[in-house]
């Protein structure tokens, strides 16, 4: 389990790190941190119930930050 943690985090850091040279607007930025912290809270509660925390939360935040910046591709 501890492994699999470990790759979700450096995953989620490469991710973090390749996007963190990306130009974008506030719009888009916005859209995408607030989905990345809702996902992140729902990912959180899940792990809660399920006993894997920092997996699900990393997972929902993956999967929220996605989420807004899909969501604000479309609205443009």
């Amino acid at each position: 389990m501890m492994r699999k943690t470990s790759v979700l985090l450096a995953g989620a850091t490469a991710v973090a790190l390749a996007t963190a040279g990306c130009s974008v607007d506030n719009k888009t930025g916005s859209r995408t941190g607030t989905g990345a912290a809702v996902g992140a809270a729902a990912g959180a509660t899940v792990g809660l119930l399920s006993g894997n925390f920092l997996a699900s939360t990393l997972t929902g935040a993956a999967a929220g930050a996605a989420g807004g910046f899909v969501y604000d591709q479309m609205k443009k």
